[in-house]
């Protein structure tokens, strides 16, 4: 078995555990970290065999953990740890420790960099913390282990460890300055979330990454980040997130970024997060050729008072022009708010309702203020409660700072969450009517992408259920008709036609499909589409033909087969019937 100090640590297993509480998003949650990745790449380039596992696909299933873990015969076992997945990650640990009796377990990311004391202090399944970041710590770690060095351990920079009954900590590493000398990730592992940058100059109350990585920001080179991409593209990755603390910092090397993909070719979309102050018209528009679709930033509130305490050095002038601009170029402008903050009442919700009105967001996520380790706000709440970092050993993901404030409450924070949640709903379809896009014909073909995927998320996705926003069938109607006024898009005509087919008009989806077929006579999901119409109208013959182009589709045969049916040709109905069913019990899996 592996884990014995002395022999070689070649089999590693850095496991990314899930959040104790089940979330109705998870998407930022659930994703494994990008730095991870870079610790995976570290010890594969120095000749380790390191596999890494995301837990979040199976909460609530202990007996699956259990045999992955039990399965596996790791040297060494790395966990990723927040502030809301640290218990979940502890019970592995517990359980590693049981399966794979001396086997080191090591705790990094933004928890353990906080939290190292408390993490060896009352947990006995974590025997070393990586505080900071983790490349080089964790590869000495490693070597020293390996060596039976134990000593040396404790010297390493970043490494907090037990030594007999004291706690030990030689000091954080010093950050990584020329980032492009780290291993490049994707040359190992497959992923969506990218990071271009490390640091933030930003001093913002409620953030633990300038703590984390240092207020300094070090750059990829736009070649390596571009790199990665396409090595990720050419495994078939054609979505991406880039989601560094100041993506935008420097423009010139964001576009320097996008004409590189743009000239390698790299028909990709992907989402970034930036800030407003960063934002002009030429950054913008090498942003969409380049691909990009959406981008958050971080707003916090509409009360400038409310944004001091928070220490974001925002104007309402910078708000309001990066979000115009950025709609005005065919980007999604996604904001982000927090509310129940310190000073928060009636009239600073009434403030962010009518900045939301000002700017015109189309997309919207509302935080509730937390208060974490590495955070202004964390610190002066434990100096102004008396309490020590022990409030973690109790069973919970986070402390919310209204819980500490006697002006606010659950009650309040409640209410204050559904009018916001409430008045972005009910302004959302003025907010797309009004949209004004740059009239530059070379970003046609970007605009009827940027109109047709806000259309889908209106008849097909996000803001399909919510009752709140009128008329979701017109207003996504109207989007695919002005998508398609820019461009032919391939989802503008596909929703229109779906749409027509829910309200019975028949002959203008056909009139509409047929157009699409025109420009894209391979599509199989427009064929589908084109025929559900025609078989509506009694022209299954015509309909069979598009259904039987794609012999292999199962929507196809069951909708070929129920043409058969009409056409009375019973014997080949149940053909296409057993094939379909012969297929949905397989692995075949369909495109649309």
């Amino acid at each position: 078995m592996g884990g014995r100090h002395g022999n070689h640590m070649n089999e590693i297993l850095l496991i990314y555990p899930h959040c104790l509480e089940e979330r109705l998003h998870d998407e930022d949650a659930s994703v494994v970290p990008i730095g991870l990745f870079y610790i995976g790449a570290a010890l594969e380039a120095d000749g380790r065999k390191v596999e890494i596992l995301n837990t979040h696909p199976m909460r609530g299933r202990p007996e699956i953990i259990e045999k992955m873990i039990a399965d596996r015969k790791p040297d060494v076992i790395g966990f990723s740890i927040l502030h809301a997945n640290r218990w979940p990650g502890l019970e592995m640990a517990r359980l590693a420790k049981k399966i794979h009796p001396g086997v080191p377990v090591v705790f990094g990311g933004i928890g353990p960099t906080f939290l190292w004391e408390h993490f060896l202090r009352h947990f006995p399944e974590v025997d070393y913390a990586v505080v900071g970041e983790g490349e080089r710590a964790f590869l000495e770690l490693l070597r020293c282990l390996e060596r039976g060095d134990r000593k040396a351990v404790r010297r390493i920079p970043g490494i907090a460890c037990r030594e007999e009954d004291r706690i030990v900590f030689n000091g954080p590493g010093s950050p990584v300055e020329q980032l492009d000398r780290l291993p490049d990730p994707a040359h190992y592992f497959d992923f969506q979330h990218l990071t271009s940058s490390r640091g933030c100059p930003g001093r913002c109350t409620f953030c633990g990454s300038p703590a984390f990585w240092g207020h300094k920001v070090r750059f990829h080179s736009p070649s390596y980040f571009v790199n990665q991409i396409e090595r990720l593209y050419r495994r078939g990755q054609r979505f991406f997130y880039v989601s560094d603390d100041t993506f935008t910092l420097q423009p010139d090397r964001v576009i320097a970024i996008c004409k590189d993909i743009l000239a390698r070719g790299l028909d990709i979309s992907w989402a970034a997060i930036c800030r407003v102050k960063d934002i002009h018209e030429e950054l913008l528009y090498w942003m969409r050729k380049a691909g990009c679709v959406q981008i958050s930033y971080g707003v916090e509130s509409g009360s400038p008072e409310i944004r001091e305490r928070l220490g974001k050095k925002i104007s309402q002038t910078e708000i309001r022009k990066a979000f115009r601009l950025t709609q005005a170029y065919g980007i999604l402008a996604r904001a982000y708010f927090i509310y129940g903050c310190p000073g928060e009442n009636a009239d600073t919700i009434q403030a962010t309702l009518d900045l939301m009105d000002d700017i015109q967001p189309l997309s919207v996520i509302f935080y509730i203020l937390d208060l974490f380790p590495g955070t202004a706000l964390y610190a002066d709440y434990i100096r102004r409660s008396g309490l020590t970092d022990d409030i973690w050993l109790k069973r919970v993901e986070d402390v919310m700072y209204f819980e500490t404030d006697t002006e606010l409450g659950p009650e309040k924070i409640l209410e204050y969450g559904r009018i916001l949640r409430t008045g972005f709903h009910r302004g959302l379809e003025s907010y797309i009517r009004s949209l004004q896009l740059v009239d530059l014909p070379e970003l046609y073909s970007r605009h009827a992408d940027f109109l047709s995927r806000l259309g889908m998320t209106l008849s097909h996705g996000d803001y399909a259920g919510i009752e709140e926003i009128r008329d979701k069938a017109g207003l996504a109607e109207w989007l695919y008709r002005r998508s398609l006024g820019y461009h032919g898009d391939h989802r503008a005509f596909l929703g229109l036609g779906v749409l027509l087919q829910k309200r019975g008009a028949h002959a203008e989806a056909v009139e509409v499909l047929d157009q699409a077929l025109g420009l894209f006579p391979q599509s199989e999901p427009l064929c589908v589409c084109m025929g559900v119409s025609l078989m509506n109208m009694g022209r299954y013959w015509e309909a069979l033909t598009l259904f039987l182009r794609f012999p292999e589709s199962v929507q196809g045969l069951q909708y070929a087969a129920l043409c058969y049916g009409a056409l009375g040709e019973s014997s080949k109905a149940s053909a296409a019937r057993r094939r379909a069913a012969e297929l949905q019990s397989g692995s075949f899996s369909p495109k649309y």
